[in-house]
């Protein structure tokens, strides 16, 4: 593949997406004006200006400063920031078929692009310079974490490397990408391919009729109105499994969704992952590592997988104890019943939903009525100012969005100060991938004047009948402060430079603030204002609140093993090295080696594990969750051991040494700086209700 060649300037065009956001707030994303046909154009011309402007770094005459050398590389590019935020929501939320013919052309060239930028020695000569004159330079601190960070990832995306190995790097990366494109592509198309259709009413026996009127929602869409669709997706599959009472229908459903990418046919995803491990290991021996695990811990809290292995290993064995005894009681009451079974994988949702009943008198049915989608959404904005004096508003600009379904609000601080912009899009849709997460499209900054942050919350909720509320699981519930937790991490930001700013901390750091807001669910002042019924109005009952903190801890078995192998298995994939894997029998192989229990599943099965192999982002990675929450347990209890969830101090001090703090120091160092001290794994063992040694 040719590089791409600088520009003096940029062409005279009409695409809307080359040109400066306008309208209200410093300018919002353009997505009224913006086609599928301007994508491609629109990369090809930013990338061709950054290089551009970084020709004129490379070509100053002037000695390196941090001022002509980095703080000029945090002005290129911006062009190109602003055409890939609205690239990755087409990527992510409205992919077709052609988006996905321009996603599969341009990942390898956007791979080869970045090469071009960290492989450039002229400029990796001058960052090299001003990392070495850091500290008798006059720089603050912020100055010298970003000539760090600049410095070290040039490093370890090859800057040193001789031009023989650059362009080997270089191929490796391009090739990835296309990979990492065609894995991606394969689950949505097996999510959107593959349901279950029903025909008859008694195929609804046990669900609940918000699952009912989703999947009679989802069967109109397929074109196949008065009947039922249970779509290939998490979001309509375990609500099916936790209440189905028609065995052989749970069966088929779990199948379906365990075997995603794993059908022998177009969409399958072994083959990929092999030459996916195989490339990582190449790059890995070409970057001077021993794996690609130590490679992509070498900057995170972890530092080692060493490291990271002892935690996940240090859980497994009261985890898989708490599964047993979770097997033995679902046993118990299905022998009670009668029910002449042995608990397989797709029966353990629906009988742990059963025994949480009998011992706890907690039905999940009995919760959804009062989990509106649009009350909770209420109770994240009530959080965020409770805890950090963050009010969120209604858009009265009419702010552009993506699709009719998406909504805008502002966000104020407590002075009345605009911080930034809020996005919501909480429904399914084809060409959407499924599951939660959070997007930044613009990220903090003033060090050229002020520039607020705009972030997006994405779901998958499945809309019901017309005018009616959408209830949530508590799980679900449990999701959507998750992911505004990153959310408020964006807007939360407060410092000069946005390669440092709001989320763009270490990941096994970057879940921490995320997981710690899950907290405020469930406490008494959210769930009185919020968790009303949907038909009534009354809130919650006192009792069926205490019911929930009561349940706390069940079923944790489950889902701390259903984690934890999926983590382990991600780690020792990556710590073969160049040793040929074939993806089934290394999963199979590990974990009965582990001693997985045979009636749960990974939660991510190796071909459909999207966090590690249809990108590098969380790969070796994905034990992040668990050192996060070993992090947010103990974080937990600092608010209760100094007050409860509302301690004014406390959130002060989140705010300011880890919401507001992006990454403008070492994360071990924040965190410290917040509680005092390091975290053990002591309060995670407690938070989880497994014993303690």
């Amino acid at each position: 593949m040719q590089p791409l060649r600088s520009a003096p300037s940029r062409p005279a065009t009409d695409n809307p997406l080359l040109q400066p956001w306008s309208g209200p707030f410093g300018g919002v994303p353009p997505f009224d004006q913006a086609q599928v046909s301007h994508l491609q154009p629109a990369l090809e011309s930013a990338m061709a200006e950054q290089l551009a402007e970084i020709s004129a770094i490379t070509g100053n005459d002037a000695p390196a400063t941090f001022d002509n050398t980095i703080a000029a590389m945090e002005r290129t590019g911006s062009l190109l920031e602003r055409v890939n935020a609205i690239y990755g929501v087409y990527t992510s939320t409205l992919n077709d078929a052609a988006v996905q013919a321009i996603e599969r052309e341009m990942a390898p060239r956007l791979a080869a692009f970045a090469d071009q930028i960290t492989q450039n020695t002229e400029l990796f000569t001058r960052i090299a310079r001003v990392y070495e004159d850091r500290e008798r330079s006059g720089l603050d601190t912020e100055q010298e974490r970003l000539t760090w960070m600049y410095y070290t990832d040039f490093v370890r995306a090859g800057a040193r490397l001789d031009t023989a190995a650059k362009a080997a790097l270089s191929a490796i990366n391009q090739r990835l990408a296309a990979l990492f494109t065609g894995f991606s592509q394969n689950i949505l198309a097996d999510e959107e391919a593959h349901c279950l259709l029903l025909e008859h009413g008694e195929d609804l026996e046990g669900l609940p009729e918000s699952v009912r009127a989703g999947a009679a929602a989802e069967a109109e869409r397929r074109g196949f109105p008065g009947r039922w669709a249970i779509a290939n997706t998490r979001s309509s599959v375990e609500p099916f499994l936790t209440f189905s009472t028609r065995r052989d229908l749970r069966e088929r459903v779990w199948r379906t969704f365990v075997m995603r990418g794993d059908n022998g046919d177009a969409n399958d995803n072994k083959a990929l992952i092999g030459e996916i491990l195989r490339l990582r290991a190449e790059r890995a021996r070409l970057l001077g590592y021993p794996t690609h695990a130590h490679w992509r811990l070498e900057n995170q809290m972890a530092k080692t997988p060493e490291q990271a292995l002892g935690l996940l290993e240090a859980m497994w064995d009261p985890a898989v104890a708490r599964v047993r005894e979770e097997v033995a009681d679902m046993q118990a009451l299905a022998e009670r019943e009668s029910a002449g079974i042995v608990i397989e994988p797709w029966d353990y949702r629906f009988y742990a939903e059963q025994v949480r009943k009998a011992r706890y008198a907690l039905d999940a049915n009995e919760t959804k009525p009062y989990l509106q989608l649009e009350k909770l959404r209420e109770a994240l904005f009530y959080v965020a100012d409770e805890l950090f004096g963050l009010k969120f508003s209604p858009d009265r600009n009419e702010v552009p969005t993506c699709h009719p379904s998406v909504r805008v609000w502002s966000v104020a601080n407590a002075a009345g100060a605009h911080v930034g912009l809020w996005y919501f899009d909480p429904y399914a849709r084809p060409g959407k991938l499924s599951g939660a997460w959070m997007s930044e499209y613009r990220r903090q900054q003033r060090f050229d004047g002020v520039v607020t942050p705009i972030v997006s919350n994405n779901a998958n909720f499945i809309p019901g009948r017309p005018g009616e509320p959408v209830l949530v699981s508590w799980d679900d519930a449990v999701t959507l402060f998750h992911e505004f937790g990153h959310a408020l991490h964006g807007l939360s930001s407060n410092v000069n430079y946005p390669s440092l700013a709001g989320t763009a901390v270490a990941r096994d750091f970057v879940e921490f603030p995320s997981q710690l807001l899950e907290h405020w669910l469930a406490t008494p002042a959210v769930l009185n204002r919020f968790a009303v019924h949907h038909e009534t109005g009354q809130p919650i009952p006192a009792d069926l609140v205490q019911k929930i903190e009561r349940a706390k801890h069940f079923n944790q078995g489950f889902g701390t093993v259903e984690y934890l192998s999926s983590a382990l298995i991600d780690l020792r994939l990556h710590l073969a090295g160049s040793e040929p894997i074939d993806a089934s029998r290394f999963e199979r192989e590990t974990l009965a080696a582990l001693g997985m229990p045979r009636e749960i599943v990974m939660r991510h099965r190796t071909p459909q594990f999207s966090h590690v192999f249809a990108g590098d982002g969380y790969s070796a990675g994905y034990y992040s969750y668990l050192w996060a929450d070993t992090l947010t347990a103990d974080a937990w209890e600092a608010f209760t051991a100094d007050g409860g969830p509302w301690n004014r101090e406390t959130a002060k001090r989140l705010h300011q040494h880890v919401f507001s703090r992006g990454n403008t120091e070492d994360a071990a160092t924040a965190y410290r700086a917040f509680r005092g001290q390091d975290a053990g794994i002591g309060p995670l063992l407690r938070k989880r209700g497994f014993a303690t040694t």
